[in-house]
């Protein structure tokens, strides 16, 4: 794992009974048979690897296997699979199907895992990794209860706060930290929403962090602090001209195009943008008041035009007539259900999406108030909604038998699956972004983001249902091998290519930097 230094940096360097003890060595022994049996049923005679990740993976002509895994696509024409083997060449699939023969490739033995598209989360701050739960309590703004959620809170410590002390250094530790624990979690791919372009070093140190993180990125390059030296946005051309001359590349760039920065700035903002042929992403969240702006341009009335191009965060709050118009447009609408719900920024919008015949994208948001793994993601998504729409069921019922459970009214929305959350987290992800031709899907074509997930795991075994016990069942303990462009970037269960203690302290080092910065106390049990 490559590192960059600002400057300066500091280098861091009785015979009857059977005891406890005894009853488990004997439990694992069975278990090690029984697993044994299973497997040999599970895949073919050659299903076997070595102990280790193929070698040279992701490289050019290198070809290895995935072998014996229940295979869930999330491609229609491609299909799921109680057993099948997925052909990798280079960074490509190649082949999915059952009793894959490739003489000579490597073997990935998948045998009692679970195989399908890495995670895509379509709005992750990482540079706020320091400050993980920091605002474990916190709302977006400061409302006048003098309770632990309005003080401290996000508007004024985090944006306001600690983003603008950060020095370049903290930038790459920050981006790269976040993006190993996302990438340990089984998210191949991010839009990295990093508001912290103060400077055009700022910029660089985010987009070498995300580089080096060694999975697929979509840079968001939104606006800094607004200090002297700050480029926003026209700092885009010397950005695309360095990190992004071409598309064929892990980190792609995405331009941030918030709309209540006033309409001198987005207007510039979007233009820039469609002159790059870039993507335009702008949080939308009626709480923080930008409903006005939003409804001007649903009217037409904004200097900016809605189009495919355009990917907006949360869209709570907003009218009728803006879902409308931005639904006709074309534009994509990225949901983070257990952010908004806590933090105040309204309703998750799930409902009136469904109802337009929208899905959305699931994405993280902010570590400083929640974690920013996929499966919490999904479940929030899944129970946020079927509890609304059960809800609306009884109601339509009478609490005293026979009528105590209704059947659903004409018009009653339906309930979320769980291959509704998961094509949120996979393919519409991938779409938002602009990257469904390459990710998203186990299609042959396009490249190889993959997750083994562990199916033999206590918290999943035995496996009844793939679908549900990925959304239902596991966490991110259950993510075993995670493959990036055909490269294994973690292999049974730890990541490659990383010094994560190096880094934690890092980290740890830069958390302790800023807090002094913004002069607040580091206490564990505030």
């Amino acid at each position: 794992m490559s590192r960059r230094r600002d400057e300066g940096e500091p280098q861091e360097p009785s015979a009857a009974r059977t005891g406890r003890r005894d009853f488990l060595k004997t439990s694992a022994a069975v278990t090690a048979v029984a697993a044994g049996a299973v497997a040999g049923i599970a895949g073919p005679a050659d299903a076997h690897d070595d102990g280790q990740p193929p070698k040279d993976t992701g490289r050019r002509g290198r070809r290895y296997v995935i072998r014996g895994g229940a295979v869930m696509s999330m491609d229609p024409n491609v299909g799921d699979f109680e057993r099948a083997d997925v052909l990798i060449e280079g960074k490509r699939i190649v082949e999915v199907r059952p009793d894959i023969r490739a003489a000579g490739a490597g073997v990935i033995d998948a045998r009692g895992r679970i195989v399908m598209p890495g995670f895509v989360d379509t709005h992750h701050h990482q540079f706020e990794t320091a400050e993980r739960a920091f605002l474990a309590n916190g709302l977006l703004r400061d409302d006048g209860s003098g309770s632990p959620s309005a003080q401290p809170n996000y508007g004024e410590h985090i944006l306001e706060g600690f983003a603008r002390v950060y020095r370049t250094r903290d930038v790459y530790i920050n981006e790269l930290f976040a993006g190993l624990s996302q990438l340990d979690a089984g998210v191949t791919t991010v839009l990295d929403v990093s508001q912290i372009h103060h400077s055009p070093e700022h910029s660089d140190a985010a987009i070498q962090a995300l580089i080096d993180t060694g999975r697929r990125a979509a840079f968001g390059y939104f606006e800094g602090d607004g200090r002297i030296g700050a480029r926003y946005p026209e700092d885009a051309y010397r950005i695309r001209d360095k990190w992004f001359r071409s598309d064929d590349q892990l980190v792609t760039m995405v331009m941030g195009g918030e709309l209540h920065l006033g309409r001198e700035v987005y207007t510039r903002a979007w233009a820039i943008a469609r002159e790059l042929g870039l993507r335009i992403a702008a949080h939308s969240v009626g709480s923080w008041g930008m409903r006005p702006v939003f409804d001007a341009i649903a009217r037409g009335d904004g200097g900016v035009q809605v189009g495919p191009d355009n990917l907006f965060i949360h869209m709570t709050g907003m009218s009728d007539e803006t879902w409308q118009r931005f639904r006709d447009a074309g534009a994509h609408v990225s949901l983070a259900f257990p952010i908004e719900m806590t933090m105040r920024h309204g309703t998750p919008p799930i409902l009136k999406m469904r109802e337009l015949g929208m899905e959305p994208s699931l994405s993280s948001d902010v570590e400083t108030t929640m974690t920013a793994d996929p499966f919490t993601q999904m479940r929030t998504a899944m129970t946020m909604q079927r509890m609304i729409v059960n809800e609306l069921v009884l109601g339509q019922g009478d609490p005293v038998p026979p009528n105590n459970w209704p059947t659903p009214a004409p018009g009653t929305p339906d309930l979320l699956t769980v291959r509704d959350v998961l094509r949120y987290a996979t393919i519409n992800g991938a779409k938002h972004l602009g990257l469904d031709g390459r990710t998203g899907t186990l299609t042959p074509g396009k490249e190889a983001d993959i997750v083994l997930l562990d199916a033999t795991a206590l918290n999943v075994a035995p496996l009844n249902n793939v679908p549900g016990a990925v959304v239902s069942l596991m966490d991110r303990t259950n993510v075993e091998t995670v493959i990036v462009a055909g490269q294994v970037r973690k292999w049974r269960g730890r990541l490659l290519d990383a010094d994560l203690n190096r880094l934690r302290r890092d980290l740890e080092a830069s958390r302790d930097y800023l807090f002094k910065a913004m002069g607040l106390p580091q206490d564990l049990f505030a």
